[in-house]
């Protein structure tokens, strides 16, 4: 076999246009789409689904969400699939509500059902749900049984039963189930000694390229001693939450993209630890070829193939938040476009790994007088594009303090005021330029954020200004333009200012009492947010990045 490609924690999509056959591993750890390459007829997949959260008062631990694996599973060309992933169970913080179970992760036609929560004394609710693995019975009179694993029934086995809870009659002592994992039933609480039962074991995975264990119960709350979490405590191996004794602040929460139940709080103990979340993981051969496009919507890492030297590339950051409505009513400046950087024949080394960084929007102002935030950079090899700047607040209208705003890959507009300049783009300098600077506002508009290609418009009274266009890019085969400005908020107008080409967010207003409300940057363009119009003060935030790698002739 040829060099190996890896896209590690990232959604990923791979369009061949021959070098070497690669290995393409891609794992999900939030829900996304993925479009099957050119010459692609099977893979290997791990599909894990949220785990459950712990109960409450000597609850039981959550169960483990589904684990599922195989090789094989048939893929079409050209499709694309809707990729799920599980959010785990959320905390249940008293004793008036059960814990919460875990959601779902899917891939095509592998479900893998999320985990059954902890049962929990004073709510009533005595045995744990059933699910991928079954949650842990709570403690005390009655006690409470084990939720069933393994529901709906798959083969192979997604997972196995929770614990018993125990109470010995009478008395304080009493300890809850663990919770069920994907390697073993969850273990029963017990009154001599006084303990909460461990949770069951995770099933290891190295289809990530390492061996980690996935899928582990989490322990059951006690009025002495609470449970190990699965094969380790405290979130330890298989990512399941151990359970508390008293004093304690809570069932412990299980760790993310693990697929681990929460752990069940102690007598008066807090909160039972939330499920952690799940992960989908899939990995198949290619052959790559001169023109090959990989397209990074999240962060990642990418392996050159063997006799890959050079690639040709696009790196977009996330775009800026706009800027709130001041608090003298004036309208806040539009996020400036994330930083926007492209170029062709970027020297690599075959069989390095290239970390990839995939930029977040940011925040748009929350409340009257808040900037929004800067967009987070993207990365690649030596490639930084800067986040976007975000938009200033708007100040007074007419007067007052000048509300600049941030600098960045494009410049966040300026917030509503006499002299209230936008911020400074290509910030830092590259050349060619990422970025240009945000439009001003000289009244009770504010500035367009600006775009990676022109600057963002200046308000006009009470009209905010234009975002400023992005630039076009064909490396993805075809024309898609990226980095537009996000729109200045306005005042009582019929309509918000326009978001720049390139997926910037409009500007609110408040057009007769009617407000429109910002808008956000485009998801994957990086694109500015809009700026918060007066009635309508809250910004909307900046849309993230991109990152694509093309093989070069």
């Amino acid at each position: 076999m040829g060099g190996i490609h890896l896209a590690l924690l990232g959604n990923f999509s791979a369009a061949a246009a021959a070098l070497s056959t690669t290995t393409v591993i891609q794992s999900f750890t939030a829900t996304g789409t993925w479009t099957c390459p050119t010459g692609v007829t099977e893979i290997e997949y791990l599909v894990v689904a949220g785990g459950g959260s712990g109960g409450v008062d000597v609850g039981g631990g959550g169960g483990a969400g589904g684990f599922r694996t195989g090789t094989g599973l048939s893929v079409t060309a050209g499709n694309t699939y809707t990729i799920t992933v599980g959010a785990g169970g959320a905390t249940a913080n008293t004793s008036a509500s059960g814990g919460n179970n875990g959601s779902n992760s899917v891939f095509d036609t592998i479900t893998s059902a999320g985990g059954g929560r902890g049962g929990t004394y004073y709510a009533g609710i005595y045995a744990g749900n059933s699910g991928g693995s079954g949650g842990g019975g709570a403690a005390q009179s009655p006690a409470g049984t084990g939720g069933a694993g393994n529901t709906p029934s798959t083969s192979p086995s997604q997972g196995n039963n929770g614990g018993n809870g125990a109470y010995p009659g009478s008395g304080p002592n009493h300890g809850a189930g663990g919770g069920g994992g994907s390697g073993s039933a969850g273990s029963n609480g017990t009154t001599s000694p006084v303990a909460g039962g461990a949770g069951g074991s995770g099933t290891a995975s190295s289809i990530s390229g390492t061996s980690t264990i996935y899928s582990s119960g989490g322990g059951g709350g006690s009025s002495v001693t609470g449970g190990a979490a699965g094969s380790a405590p405290n979130g330890g191996a298989g990512g399941g939450g151990g359970g508390s004794g008293p004093g304690a602040p809570g069932g412990a929460a299980a760790a993310a993209n693990r697929g681990g139940g929460g752990g069940g709080a102690a007598e008066f103990g807090g909160g039972g630890g939330a499920g952690g979340s799940g992960i989908v993981i899939i990995k198949y051969t290619q052959t790559s070829a001169i023109g090959t496009i990989y397209t990074f919507y999240t962060s990642g890492s990418w392996v050159a193939p063997t006799g890959v030297t050079a690639v040709d590339y696009l790196v977009v950051a996330g775009g800026g938040g706009g800027g709130s409505a001041g608090i003298g009513d004036g309208g806040g400046g539009g996020g400036g476009a994330g930083g926007y950087r492209v170029g062709t024949s970027l020297s690599v080394t075959p069989g390095t790994t290239y970390n990839v960084t995939v930029g977040a929007g940011g925040t748009g102002g929350t409340a009257k007088g808040v900037f929004g935030s800067n967009g987070s950079s993207s990365i690649f090899s030596t490639i930084t594009s800067a986040g976007g700047g975000g938009g200033a607040s708007g100040g007074v209208p007419g007067g007052g303090t000048p509300s600049i705003g941030r600098a960045g890959g494009s410049g966040g507009g300026g917030g509503s005021s006499n002299n209230s300049p936008g911020g400074a783009g290509n910030t830092p300098s590259v050349s060619p330029s990422q970025g240009s600077n945000g439009g001003s506002s000289t009244n009770s508009g504010g500035g367009g954020g600006g775009g990676a290609s022109a600057v963002g418009g200046d308000c006009t009274g009470n009209v905010g200004g234009s975002g400023g266009n992005g630039s076009s890019s064909s490396i993805s085969g075809s024309s898609v333009t990226y980095a537009g400005g996000g729109g200045g908020g306005g005042y009582n107008q019929p309509a918000g200012a326009a978001g720049g080409s390139g997926g910037g967010g409009a500007g609110g207003v408040n057009p007769n009492s009617a407000p429109l409300d910002a808008v956000d940057g485009t998801v994957n363009l990086g694109g500015g947010g809009g700026g918060g119009g007066v009635f309508s003060p809250v910004a909307a935030a900046g849309g993230s990045g991109i990152v694509i790698i093309k093989i070069a002739a």
